[in-house]
């Protein structure tokens, strides 16, 4: 890429942007590009919830794979927005499963337009993005985006088979996260170093890379669901637990708070009932435990063994760009 940013101008997670916007901007054109629907309220439901100012992230990273191995085409903003498409359709799935009537600070499509209406658009999308990626005639890139969704599938599934069971091991929280979240992550830097025929050696690194970063990006997201500012974050303080959910930071503290507060939490995640004073002495709790110290210790963790990953490439703006992104995962406020 003749125009590539040096790497001395890429210090923050606001270069990146700055530095590819032209990249992004490719493919934002070929999401709009591909919703093209012949039924006017899948095109709507499907803008409502791709215009509700999603980062854009996975295909930021496989963009960015794809310039690190060397290539120098175009077809990486088309593999980008149908994985925008995959993402997208996961999210509208979500909303429905958790009974959730915000995402991103918006209303979200099922309270909108309904439970059917969002799962039918979310199947278009899948399906849509399907159709489309068998136009690479790719074996690698097909097998790769799958195997991701097989998995975000099975993810989804444990998750509800856990849901509102407090006595969840953690190594199944992690298989949880790994299936559900990292998946998709992993496959986008995959595909990216297919795209640009790079060696299985790259294709696995940054393959690692992706599921580092994607474990570490959930951690994080999941202890910012109880120490964020809940209206910058685009949902409600506690909401995870609220919707029975057993993330890291309560893992951590049903393994360290005394029995009256452990029975506490398991009533109300078994109930789904939550007041705002059972809200603030679970959060001081999770401060006295060193809960939310804990899940960031381990979200770092990930990002350090993401970084690792990239040793093996040579120096670049995309290798940088893509380091600032994994410390971007875990510095985030929303």
């Amino acid at each position: 890429m003749s125009n590539a940013p040096g790497t001395s101008t890429i210090n923050s997670m606001a270069d990146v942007w700055e530095a590819y916007r032209a990249e992004l901007d490719g493919v934002e054109h070929q999401v709009r590009q591909n919703l093209d629907s012949s039924v006017t309220l899948v095109n709507t439901v499907a803008a409502h919830i791709l215009s509700s100012g999603g980062k854009r992230v996975r295909p930021l990273l496989l963009l960015l794979s794809a310039r690190l191995c060397g290539y120098a085409g175009r077809e990486h903003h088309q593999l980008g927005s149908l994985v925008e498409f995959i993402h997208t359709a996961t999210l509208l799935h979500d909303d429905v499963v958790d009974e959730a009537d915000i995402r991103r600070g918006r209303t979200t499509a099922r309270k909108v337009w309904g439970n059917q209406i969002s799962i039918l658009v979310g199947d278009y999308l899948y399906s849509k993005a399907m159709a489309q990626v068998v136009e690479f005639r790719s074996q690698g890139i097909n097998e790769v985006l799958a195997e991701a969704c097989t998995k975000m599938a099975e993810g989804e599934v444990l998750q509800l088979y856990y849901n509102g069971n407090p006595s969840m091991p953690e190594s199944d929280y992690i298989k949880i996260v790994e299936h559900k979240t990292a998946g998709l992550i992993a496959a986008a830097c995959r595909m990216g170093a297919i795209l640009a025929e790079a060696s299985e050696e790259k294709q696995s690194a940054l393959f690692r890379f992706g599921q580092y970063l994607g474990i570490a990006f959930q951690v994080a997201d999941d202890t910012l669901d109880y120490n964020a500012d809940g209206e910058r974050l685009g949902k409600t303080l506690g909401q995870d637990l609220r919707q029975g959910k057993a993330t890291l930071p309560l893992l951590h503290l049903l393994d360290h708070c005394s029995e009256p507060d452990r029975n506490m939490i398991k009533d109300r995640m078994e109930t789904r009932t939550l007041s705002p004073e059972d809200l603030k002495r679970i959060l001081r709790l999770m401060q006295e435990t060193g809960s939310l110290a804990y899940a960031m210790e381990r979200a770092r963790a990930y990002i350090t063994a993401a970084q690792h990953e990239l040793e093996i490439f040579e120096d670049s703006s995309a290798r940088r760009a893509l380091a600032v992104a994994a410390d971007y995962m875990i510095t985030r406020d929303r």
